[in-house]
């Protein structure tokens, strides 16, 4: 910020100069000097709107040394729920496979917890073992004969499991999602991404906004993110595609 700080001083500088020579000497810069000042406010906003608009880049993680595009039919398991919420892990789960269908970056099917193939895995009684004695609740850790249990079960080569650590509609609306991508041909972890979105957080409500704008590409901005803040939907919708946009 210090750097756009220094180059916003130098175009002051050089407006200054340019409109004192525009209206004709010495005599006319003040009124260059007040027309620069209107221009302040206006370069800081700017500023201030590209720093606090850009997605956030340390709460991922992502695999360098893989393609994701050569994963091949990847699996995502409905999310687990710790929140006071029971009923929203579907929807977040159904949403979120929304999102990834439109970034494919691999083939993706959603394998629901009451399936009969994932039950069969008896996979659930180690998640539940692990998340009660662990209070962050992460994504299980699986040995490689689960994992590939897991392929031949689903017929996948790779697995998409994580949880709701947290859900809150009201008073103002914040979930929060710990996930994770696992290679089931190695036990390799591809992906893994953990965060907490608070639309009463600055930072958050500019980026809805510029979700809104630029990915909606809608004219009516204003009234889209008032909804937001009113309609749950929208919100896991914006959460997931920022999630999307990660991998």
């Amino acid at each position: 910020m210090n750097s756009s700080k220094t180059i916003l001083s130098y175009l002051i500088i050089r407006i200054t100069l340019f409109m004192s020579h525009l209206f004709g000497g010495i005599s006319r810069s003040i009124y260059a000097l007040r027309f620069t000042i209107l221009l302040v406010p206006i370069l800081l906003s700017a500023c201030q709107y590209q720093r606090v608009s850009e997605p956030l880049q340390d709460y991922y993680y992502l695999n360098q040394d893989r393609d994701l595009s050569t994963v091949g039919r990847t699996a995502l398991v409905e999310l687990d729920n710790k929140s006071s919420y029971p009923q929203i892990s579907p929807d977040v789960t159904e949403v979120l496979f929304q999102a990834l269908q439109k970034r494919q970056p691999f083939g993706l099917a959603v394998v629901h917890r009451d399936n009969p193939a994932w039950r069969s895995l008896q996979l659930d009684m180690n998640w539940n073992y692990q998340t009660q004695n662990n209070a962050l609740a992460v994504p299980p850790t699986y040995t490689l004969a689960q994992l590939a249990a897991i392929r031949k079960t689903l017929k996948c080569d790779a697995v998409l499991v994580g949880t709701i650590s947290q859900f809150r509609p009201h008073p103002h609306m914040a979930i929060g999602l710990r996930l994770k991508l696992v290679d089931l041909r190695d036990g390799q972890l591809l992906w893994a991404l953990e965060q907490v979105w608070d639309n009463s957080d600055k930072t958050t409500e500019y980026r809805i906004k510029d979700y809104f704008q630029y990915q909606k590409r809608s004219g009516y901005a204003p009234l889209r993110e008032q909804l937001v803040t009113l309609s749950t939907l929208e919100f896991i919708k914006f959460v997931a595609y920022e999630v999307a946009e990660t991998i």
